[in-house]
């Protein structure tokens, strides 16, 4: 079996082509650096550019799933040419892929591709699954919403897809725990606001282990990809400082002073998404970390 990675380097794609090798599953995946384009028996880069609408059409050859990461990170100050690089890394890769399907003779059956959780509005109150209604109205539902279906066209083509929300991703490699971690270990830890905000968060290994779950279960639909017991950010911040030997001694941040430092961006630190992954764990697949401390525990092993 062969699939195609989009995102293939990132944090998670590192992790997802880790699990497809340990299943001897063959993987292509697509760069825009051409100085990344690699080849061994295994693992095959094919260049792309999708601003100029450019692939490398061998990329599809013998590929029967599509595992697509790519996007532009959030995490980062949202200037008005930002968003549009933010959407545009969604969007446009999608329709490339969709549209280069369209002229070939290929063997894809199967799309399944990264969204967020950002997707349903902030509440303190609600708890969403996957055919929750709402739908948050800022930039970041926008952003999902058109993610979504610029994927979803797949199916015109007859190519089954499924959309994975993703949550906090929890990983030592990368993304936001590092950055949580760095200022409590240093004792200089807080929490955002009142800190009772919901985070719906999943350990990296978990949600690696989703996208081979569905691709070998050949799932379709959205699924939620947050571990089982979604927790506070109070309730993260001070498990990270019980982990490390420290205390939170500082107030918490005020809203308005990470939106001076931040702009926009700062509602990444607020938003509150209680998010239910009950609908994956139906179809069998079994979390390794249901619970925030033992998650956290792992990512942070090294410490003595």
């Amino acid at each position: 079996m062969k699939v195609l990675i989009t995102g293939a380097t990132g944090t998670i794609g590192q992790e997802i082509v880790k699990l497809c090798h340990q299943s001897n599953i063959d993987v292509n995946y697509l760069t825009t650096s051409k100085s990344k384009v690699n080849t061994t028996s295994s693992y095959k880069g094919y260049f792309w550019d999708p601003k100029n609408n450019q692939i490398d059409t061998n990329c599809f050859d013998g590929v029967e799933v599509i595992i697509n990461l790519v996007g532009a990170t959030i995490a980062k100050r949202w200037t008005s040419s930002y968003k549009k690089e933010i959407i545009s890394s969604r969007v446009e890769t999608a329709t490339l892929i969709l549209e280069s399907l369209k002229n070939i003779n290929h063997t894809v059956r199967h799309i399944i591709s990264a969204s967020a959780i950002g997707i349903y509005p902030d509440s303190f109150q609600n708890y969403y699954m996957e055919d929750s209604p709402q739908r948050d109205t800022g930039f970041l539902g926008k952003v999902v919403t058109k993610w979504e279906d610029a994927v979803l066209e797949f199916k015109t083509l007859g190519i089954g897809v499924s959309l994975l929300r993703i949550g906090l991703v929890l990983s030592k490699e990368g993304g936001a725990f590092p950055k949580i971690a760095k200022p409590i270990r240093y004792g200089l830890g807080a929490v955002f606001g009142s800190g009772k905000q919901w985070q719906s968060w999943i350990h990296i290994s978990d949600l690696a282990r989703m996208f081979m779950f569905i691709m070998q279960e050949e799932l379709s639909g959205v699924y939620n990809a947050v571990a089982l017991n979604p927790v506070s950010n109070k309730k993260l911040t001070y498990t990270i400082a019980d982990k490390l030997g420290k205390k939170i001694i500082l107030p918490g941040i005020p809203k308005f002073m990470m939106q001076l430092i931040l702009g926009e961006m700062h509602i990444l630190l607020f938003a509150s998404q209680r998010v239910c992954s009950g609908k994956i764990s139906d179809t069998g697949f079994e979390f390794i970390y249901e619970n925030i401390n033992p998650a956290v525990s792992d990512l942070l092993d090294d410490v003595e």
